[in-house]
């Protein structure tokens, strides 16, 4: 419920997910051929970084790079930070949105990582972008950790178990040293602009959803209002009712019809969780209406 203390259990309280699970163990065995192919070998890691890691001079020659990258990882640490944050902050993102829409978000998050870092090293302002291989899945991991901190901001993490946190701190915080240290010149080997990418990517999409979102939650809150108003009797009052509740028709069918649009131009999987909402609240609406009819 709105205005209520949100109680999420962070990390636990959510069975692992089946994309996460394929994701985390993709990136386990990828570390592991790499780690086990050593320096040497058609499996080195040398020869895997220099085919699937993305560099941002060279992606023009190797675009399938702005994919694999973010499966590759530079070190034990790297990987197993990664993949604790995905196993934390994922699954209860998987449960809520489902796996297409999940996976859908993180690829787009881990991309935009890529391509940032590809603008600002193209870009005649100087902001120091990569030009060394990257590798790693931050920036689809903040782009998750975002999301999650959107849809429970008031859920407790618990840093290094003792100091319990918000999450919408947590991220908020994560966030601006990222992008302190993204336009900071020196380099310090960490692709910034990759983690500022996922977090901008990340809140551009869910950005759509509210915008949605809340134009329903406030024709919706305009019908009770009305419902459980008492309004005088009269030809002009009972004009008005209708004039107000045909503009709130009209604007409920503009939404639906570019609704329906989209699902005609790119599928049905391009809806959005809270597009999808919207649809069967709407849905659901009229079906209570023509019950009541007849």
């Amino acid at each position: 419920m709105y205005g209520q203390e949100q109680r999420v259990t962070f990390g636990f309280g959510f069975r692992l997910t089946p994309w996460v699970k394929r994701l985390i163990i993709a990136n386990a065995v990828i570390y592991v051929v790499m780690w086990i192919g050593g320096d040497t070998g058609w499996l080195s890691a040398d020869l895997i970084i220099r085919y699937f890691a993305f560099t941002p001079a060279e992606a023009y020659l190797k675009p399938w790079t702005l994919v694999t990258y973010m499966f590759l990882h530079g070190g034990f640490l790297h990987v197993l930070i990664n993949m604790l944050m995905l196993f934390f902050f994922g699954p209860p993102l998987e449960s809520r949105w489902g796996g297409r829409e999940f996976i859908k978000y993180y690829l787009i998050c881990g991309v935009a990582g890529a391509v940032l870092s590809l603008i600002t090293l193209i870009t005649p302002l100087g902001l120091g972008g990569a030009t060394s291989p990257i590798v790693g899945a931050s920036g689809a991991i903040f782009g998750v950790m975002l999301a999650y901190a959107l849809n429970w901001p008031d859920a407790l993490i618990w840093i290094y178990a003792i100091f319990p946190v918000k999450a919408k701190y947590v991220v908020m915080f994560l966030g601006i040293m990222t992008f302190i240290f993204a336009f900071r010149s020196q380099s310090d080997g960490i692709a910034h602009f990759a983690h500022l990418g996922g977090l901008v990517a990340g809140l551009l999409y869910l950005k759509r959803g509210w915008r949605l979102q809340l134009q329903w939650e406030s024709l919706k809150k305009r019908l009770r209002r009305r419902k459980l108003s008492v309004v005088p009797g009269g030809a002009d009052a009972q004009e008005n009712r209708r004039s107000a509740k045909a503009d709130e028709e009209k604007r409920i069918l503009e939404v639906v019809d570019k609704l329906l649009d989209k699902i005609a131009a790119q599928g049905i999987e391009s809806l959005t969780p809270e597009e999808r909402r919207f649809l069967d609240d709407v849905s659901k609406r009229r079906q209570a209406q023509h019950q009541v009819r007849h």
